[in-house]
């Protein structure tokens, strides 16, 4: 009997350590890095991120023994920055970037994951800068986000994927096409993360559908839609949010997930999709149940 679900042949799924309640390098909240690779493996997940870099081995030897022996491969590395702040920031930014990029490379991975810096802060809330960027800051950012392309390529062959990010200033769909419509697609390419969009109020398959050529990556997550309002309705910053429960386990938060499939399948690129459900702090034995409910959720839309 064959499946009357499309397969979605150029989608390629993983998870992170993200989706085990990781934030951090090193944080007493969050489970083990051993424990995170043998139970991503467990719930039948091929592929993981690097996470906050120093979270897994950062000895490439060492992370490719350990995730080869369970089977795991690595689809991209991420980096945060503050490229607004301009030429400034550019060797700071630069120490941080080519640590992971050299990690990334070593372990097979072609993209690098950029998610700009926050506006306030995910824990107190305190506000750091102004919520929207002058023309000037734009300029930097733009910018400065092409020259780190170019550089992570030239130097590293990785593709730079930027992560629309909420508290963030590449955030709503005015702000993505924004920065979309003034950086080089040559350089520049897109990790659409699906709950973070919406959170943000955008339309995923809209942006998949509109901006096509731009989609590098994606990471799939859901919002809860009533935990949402109270959190914008309230002003809460992103990890008192997160703490909230606002990013839930599909499929029972929105967007629907399936129709974002479809669309990116049309594409006829080859993508990969990262589970990653935003849970931290979160009780060690939380994640697992949870991440292999969403891979069999997963394949019954094709993946």
């Amino acid at each position: 009997m064959t499946s009357s679900v499309p397969a979605l042949s150029r989608i390629r799924i993983g998870s992170a350590p993200d989706s085990w309640g990781v934030w951090f390098p090193d944080d007493p909240q969050q489970v083990s890095w051993n424990r995170f690779l043998d139970e991503v493996a467990q719930a039948g997940y091929s592929w993981i991120e690097l996470g906050p870099y120093g979270y897994l081995p950062t000895d490439p030897a060492r992370l490719t023994d350990e995730t080869q022996r369970r089977g795991l491969k690595v689809s991209a590395g991420t980096v945060f920055t503050a490229l607004h702040h301009g030429a400034a920031v550019w060797e700071s930014t630069w120490a941080h970037v080519s640590r992971i990029a050299a990690l990334t490379r070593a372990m097979g991975a072609k993209h690098l994951v950029v998610i700009p810096s926050f506006w306030r802060d995910d824990k107190t809330g305190q506000v750091l800068e102004n919520r929207t960027l002058t023309p000037a800051q734009w300029r930097e950012l733009t910018t400065q986000t092409e020259r780190l392309g170019r550089e992570v390529r030239e130097r590293y062959g990785l593709k730079t994927v930027v992560h629309p990010h909420a508290d963030t200033h590449i955030d709503s769909e005015e702000n993505v096409a924004r920065f979309l419509d003034a950086t080089d697609s040559d350089l520049v390419s897109l990790c659409l993360d699906t709950g973070h969009y919406a959170y943000c109020g955008g339309d995923s398959v809209k942006l998949i559908e509109t901006y096509g050529e731009r989609i590098g990556y994606l990471h799939l997550k859901q919002v809860d839609p009533r935990i949402l309002a109270e959190v914008v309705a309230g002003g809460v910053p992103f990890g008192p949010a997160v703490a909230r429960g606002v990013m839930c386990e599909p499929p029972t938060g929105v967007p629907a997930l399936e129709p974002v499939l479809a669309a990116a399948q049309k594409l006829d690129v080859d993508l990969f999709a990262i589970v990653e459900q935003d849970m931290y702090p979160c009780p060690p034995d939380k994640p697992l149940p949870i991440a292999q409910r969403t891979r069999a959720f997963l394949r019954s839309c094709g993946a």
